[in-house]
């Protein structure tokens, strides 16, 4: 079996391409609360629960599990009941963001080296439908 993926140029007009500058921005955000709640479990098990600073330490539930890809990925339907900037972009587009940084996450645990880092405004430059 033959497997041949498509790249089309796309000439879209001013209004598209507002439409869609919107849609990268959108997959930034999610890619960001994806990455953040990724550091915030690995932050919160940095030290043993005895010993943490209650000030300087984020401390979060242990029972609560790693934010894996599938569950990160159940939870963009319940963010997009309470953001309305999600419900924009297609569901295969912001599950493929999520796929994503898992990507990055497996790579950066094979080599040891270059934790995932946040998208700035602008830097999220492509999506997949």
């Amino acid at each position: 079996m033959l497997t041949m993926n498509y790249t089309y140029r796309i000439y879209p007009t001013v209004e598209q391409q507002e439409l869609m500058l919107g849609w990268l921005e959108t997959c930034r955000r999610i890619y960001n609360r994806c990455l953040r709640d990724l550091k915030y479990w690995i932050a919160s098990r940095k030290c043993s629960l005895y010993s943490c600073s209650l000030e300087r330490e984020y401390i979060m539930s242990p029972e609560l599990p790693f934010p894996s890809y599938l569950e990160q990925k159940r939870q963009l339907t319940q963010w997009k009941k309470t953001n309305p900037w999600y419900k924009a972009v297609h569901s295969q587009a912001t599950q493929d963001v999520v796929k994503r940084l898992h990507n990055t996450w497996e790579a950066f645990k094979d080599r040891g080296y270059g934790f995932p880092r946040f998208k700035k405004y602008g830097r999220y430059q492509s999506w997949l439908f």
